[in-house]
């Protein structure tokens, strides 16, 4: 009798939690369900992210320029977040906005769209299992793409995961340790390396790649 009972009360204060749920609130234990799927066990800092809520968005839409704002129009927009892109051949970083609407993700400078990502074509997302922020947007190899994206993102885990719950590429997304190979442009290919060090730095090494710290 005690175990039915003491099963019978844990049901009823499941669903009393469940049914006190905010909107705001159960749109964030969904998106944690999505991060632990992903990187639980994977990637360093995981455990430590559990407790850091989600924001809706890092800027507000009136953040972004006007002319970006025009060249979107009729995209819904989701979010946003400063990142810094990496150049696919000399590793140049650069100051930029991520931009993830309903169907796509942008990569903005300023005034300009350097490179928009449809989710339709988008071929997978990798990162790293140690502590960095780097994620790097797989793309097609057609016209319309110039190579996959190198970010480095802030907010890595939610960053992650809110553009995989929007492109729905959930399976898409791999953690991976050692090293990656991207895609640099017109059937060319590069190495990310990823290492262990006394202090984060990202920069090319004498051997052309781009190494990880």
């Amino acid at each position: 009798t005690s175990e039915l009972l003491r099963n019978i009360c844990m049901r009823n204060l499941v669903r009393k939690y469940c049914r006190g749920l905010t909107a705001e609130r159960k749109v964030q234990l969904q998106q944690k369900v999505v991060t632990s799927a992903v990187f639980s066990g994977k990637k360093e800092g995981y455990l430590e992210s559990l407790s850091q809520p989600f924001l809706e968005t890092r800027l507000k839409e009136n953040d972004l320029n006007p002319k970006v704002l025009q060249l979107i129009r009729g995209e819904n927009i989701k979010y946003v977040t400063p990142v810094i892109k990496y150049d696919r051949n000399g590793f140049k970083a650069r100051e930029r906005l991520l931009v993830l609407t309903q169907s796509s993700a942008y990569v903005v400078e300023m005034a300009k769209i350097k490179q928009k990502i449809e989710y339709s074509t988008l071929k997978g997302i990798s990162t790293s299992n140690l502590s960095d922020g780097i994620v790097v947007i797989h793309v097609p190899e057609d016209n319309k793409q110039k190579g996959d994206v190198i970010l480095q993102c802030e907010h890595v885990f939610e960053t992650v995961t809110k553009l995989c719950i929007l492109a729905n590429k959930q399976s898409l997304v791999k953690v991976v340790k050692g090293s990656l190979r991207f895609r640099v442009g017109s059937g060319k290919e590069g190495t990310m390396v990823f290492t262990m060090g006394p202090e984060p730095q990202v920069f090319k090494d004498k051997t052309g790649q781009l190494t990880v710290v």
